[in-house]
């Protein structure tokens, strides 16, 4: 038998992690907080109702949102 080649399985299975930090100190804020103003940082957001949760997956899925994809009432 030959072997199995290696896989992309997260893009096979489309697993996604959700990731957060937290030891973040009150002065590691602070700090981040006066620097943040200067950094052109603008997220982008899709918004979906509620009701349309499936085709935020779908859009998910198929790999078409830009930034992240947000379910609101």
């Amino acid at each position: 038998m030959s072997p199995i080649p290696s896989m992309p399985y997260a893009l096979l299975w489309l697993e996604r992690q959700i990731r957060s930090v937290a030891n973040l100190t009150r002065e590691d804020a602070r700090l981040f907080l006066e620097v943040a103003p200067k950094v052109p940082v603008v997220p982008e957001v899709e918004r979906y109702p509620l009701e349309a949760a499936n085709e935020a997956l779908e859009a998910l899925r198929q790999g078409r949102l830009r930034g992240s994809a947000v379910l609101v009432p």
